[in-house]
């Protein structure tokens, strides 16, 4: 899957969500994903800004994880998912990636 399928994914599971009330930005692999959710809506894109919760992974974890193929703790407790930040926030990204 491509970083354009996956933004592309995001994007419309974010119109379905409630607004954050933060930043949150996925980086995968060389890729960035910002989810700005401080606003009236959560508006994705590629920029590179700083944000309240950072989570990293490769683009194939992200795929595994959004598939239902890896266990979200057992990701980040084997090092497959680093997060920085808010881990509260961390917790509500699910609903974006399933």
């Amino acid at each position: 899957m491509s970083i354009e399928s996956i933004l592309s994914a995001i994007k419309d599971q974010a119109a379905n969500v409630a607004p954050f009330g933060a930043k949150l930005k996925f980086v995968l692999g060389q890729d960035i994903v910002l989810i700005d959710g401080t606003g009236d809506k959560n508006v994705v894109s590629q920029n590179d800004e700083d944000a309240a919760c950072t989570i990293s992974m490769e683009a194939d974890t992200f795929l595994q994880l959004k598939n239902g193929e890896l266990n979200p703790m057992m990701a980040v407790m084997s090092g497959k998912v680093k997060i920085k930040g808010d881990m509260g926030l961390a917790m509500k990204l699910q609903s974006l990636i399933q």
